[in-house]
Formats: structure tokens, C-alpha cells, sequence
């Protein structure tokens, strides 16, 4: 998830992905950052599912509602990762690398913890047993500084996807407890490290006119597959939040199987997003780098929608689809909003909080400041992928 992230890799006039770059100079104004419209787009689009998801969860009773819900975190997840991944390239472990990590993802992390355990202790939910287990979509960040910091090691193997997709197969097959959700970081690494290595013409392949058809004919598919079928299995596939173990489930001949499928599924239905999302410039093309404050600020609107009884409320005005319309178009409302220029002026002292004094800041042999001088410019470049979240 990024508040300001560019892409890091490329210097041609197109971008990573083949497509005009969205902005010469970023939403801040520093000049000479240059975006890929693609991801931006894909970006906002997917952070606009995660706000829909969180937000029709009180309202999945009815099968229409539950399958919208269940199609949407098939994929949703990992195609953040997967582009977490891809603008993870960059990172190798310097100092300036690390100054940003810890001001632009655990920050935040540690930050918004505070913020939603407040939130959780006013509407009567409970809390995790401390800071290292993440709070509902804190997690998200926590994985994030986990899978930075283990791209060199990546770049390193011979086989990273092959070794990647075991890990996330062993991270099923053991309980893993809640500490930084390992689980998840475990689970999903396969997207991350298959981010690692997409290159631009991955991107081409995906914008094909045979491979946009096979996108949109599979995206139909498994929305119509998840309202006659998968909308009745249970949720934990793809939240990827606990382990087979966790769930008593035997390896043989369901649990493997079914996460392999889970995996392929989602690698499938990543593929279309990216196949089918503009690759020029829209409207909310600039809105891709602020998901961010989308991703971290709307979990406050959706506990408090259901504090004060919205829930209740709309779906006995409307029935329980007209509920659930209503709330799918707010959210996003919801998502433009955030992104709007006063929220983040009101709200960039948490999202992307200045911690420069806490960073050290070596002094090189001119007597200037050296390895950690980029913290200045930390802002500048915040987490990949916008978050989102399961539960």
C-alpha cells in the first residue's frame, strides 16, 4: 500500500508496464518521480474492494451478499501483495532502505495499533494479547516489514518461487500462533516474491487482446462459481489466517489439495485484474499513490457505522439487499473521500508520521549527514500495495 510510492526500477519514457507514466512529479510535488498508471489504477481499484469488503461484511447473510464478499477476498489480498512484491524490488537492506521501511510501515504500524485497540475497547471488542499480535488490519503492515526485509534473500535464490510456494504450503501444515501474523506472512509469500520477479513484459503479455478476454471471461466465472458454490465454504480459505492445523482440517485429501487451488485461484484472478485495468491515465489514476490513507483511516467509519447501528438500521429501512447496495455504493464514497486533500492534511501525523529523531544519522567524512539522510525524504515513498485486509 502505498501513500506516495514510486516505482523504483525503471527509467524508460513508458514505465514498468508499457503504459505513460501517470505523473512527472509526485502528489507532494517533488519533481522527477515518475508513476505507472497501471499500478496506480489497479492500485485504487483494489483499495476501493478492500473498503466494500470490510464494509458489506454485517450484511453477507444472504447468499447474494456472502458470495459478493467471498469473490472479493479470492483475490483482492493477493494482488496487493503481488504489487507489494513488484515495487519491492529496490529494496536491499541500506540504511536509507531501512530508515523507510521503519517510518513509512512501522510507524504506522505501531501507530494505528494504539488507534483501533482504543477503538476496539469503545465498542466492547476485544483485544490482542499485545502489540507484536497486529489488530485487525494492522496486519497487513506487519507482514509488509517482514517480506521487505527478506527480498534480498529472493533475489538470492535459484528457485524463490518454487522454495516461496513451500513455505506457504508448511505454513499450513503447522500452528503459527498470532505474533505479526505469521500465518499470513507465510501464506501469501508466493505473491510477494512472484511480484519480485515480474518484469515489463509480463505486463505486455497481460494487456493481449486473447489474454483481456480470458480476464474478463475468468473473472465472470468464478463470481458465478463463488455465488453457486464457493460462498458455502468456509471463509478462513481466504482470509489465509490460520493454518491447516489451526483448523483441525486433514492434509489429505482436502487440505493440500484445497490450498493449492486457493493459490491458483488467486494467482488466475490477480492475473485478470491487472489484465483488464486501464493502463492509461483516469481520474483516479493520481489517487493510486494516496491508498494509504484509505486502507488505514476506513476501518475507523466501518466500526463506527457499526456501533451506532447503521447496519441495523438500513436493513430494516431496505431489506437486505437494498443494504447492501446502498452500503457498496457508500463505500465508495468512502474511498474518494479519504483520498481528498483534508483528510490527509488532518490526518498525515498518523498515516505518515515524522520519526526523523528517532532515526540515527551517521556523519560521513565531510561531516555531513550520511547513511540515514534519506529519512528526510522517507515520505516519499511509502509501502507498495494498499492493504487490505481480512478480518
Amino acid at each position: 500500500m502505498a501513500s506516495t510510492t514510486t516505482l523504483p526500477h525503471d527509467r524508460s519514457d513508458r514505465g514498468a508496464t508499457g503504459a505513460a507514466p501517470a505523473d512527472r512529479a509526485d502528489p507532494g510535488g517533488r519533481p522527477g518521480k515518475r508513476r505507472d498508471a497501471l499500478l496506480d489504477n489497479a492500485k485504487f481499484l483494489l483499495i476501493v474492494l478492500v473498503v466494500v469488503g470490510h464494509t458489506i461484511e454485517p450484511l453477507t447473510d444472504t447468499r447474494l451478499g456472502n458470495a459478493v464478499y467471498y469473490w472479493i477476498y479470492l483475490f483482492h489480498m493477493p494482488a496487493f501483495v503481488l504489487i507489494s512484491g513488484y515495487l519491492s524490488k529496490s529494496f536491499d537492506g541500506s540504511p536509507r532502505r531501512i530508515d523507510k521501511l521503519l517510518t513509512t510501515i512501522a510507524a504506522p504500524y505501531v501507530i494505528f495499533w494504539g488507534v483501533y485497540a482504543l477503538v476496539s475497547l469503545a465498542v466492547g471488542r476485544n483485544l490482542p494479547d499485545g502489540p507484536l499480535d497486529p489488530l485487525w488490519l494492522t496486519w497487513f503492515l506487519a507482514a509488509l516489514f517482514v517480506w521487505r526485509l527478506t527480498v534480498p534473500v529472493w533475489q538470492r535464490l535459484r528457485w524463490p518461487l518454487a522454495v516461496a510456494v513451500g513455505v506457504s504450503l508448511l505454513g499450513g501444515l503447522v500452528g503459527t500462533g498470532e505474533v505479526l501474523s505469521v500465518s499470513r506472512i507465510m501464506s501469501l509469500l508466493p505473491f510477494f516474491v512472484a511480484g519480485l520477479l515480474l518484469e515489463p513484459h509480463h505486463f505486455a503479455f497481460l494487456r493481449q487482446t486473447w489474454v483481456r478476454v480470458w480476464a474478463a471471461i475468468t473473472m465472470v466465472a468464478t463470481a458465478v462459481v463463488s455465488y453457486v458454490y464457493l460462498e458455502q465454504l468456509s471463509r478462513e480459505w481466504v482470509y489465509w489466517r490460520e493454518s491447516l492445523a489451526d483448523r483441525d482440517m486433514d492434509l489429505l485429501p482436502v487440505g493440500i489439495p484445497g490450498r493449492l487451488l486457493f493459490l491458483v485461484l488467486a494467482f488466475a484472478l490477480t492475473a485478470a485484474v491487472l489484465s483488464l485495468t486501464p493502463g492509461r491515465t483516469t481520474h483516479f489514476t493520481r489517487l493510486g499513490a494516496l491508498t494509504m490513507y484509505v486502507y488505514l483511516l476506513h476501518g475507523l467509519f466501518v466500526r463506527g457505522a457499526d456501533a451506532l447501528g447503521y447496519y441495523d438500521a438500513v436493513a430494516g429501512l431496505l431489506g437486505d439487499h437494498g443494504a447492501l447496495a446502498l452500503t457498496g455504493a457508500l463505500s465508495v464514497g468512502l474511498a474518494y473521500l479519504l483520498c481528498t486533500p483534508w483528510v490527509r492534511r488532518a490526518t498525515s501525523w498518523a498515516v505518515e508520521p515524522r520519526v526523523d529523531r528517532l532515526l540515527r544519522r551517521d556523519r560521513g567524512p565531510s561531516g555531513g549527514a550520511g547513511g540515514a539522510a534519506g529519512a528526510a525524504d522517507t515520505r516519499a515513498a511509502a509501502p507498495a500495495a494498499s492493504g487490505a485486509g481480512t478480518r
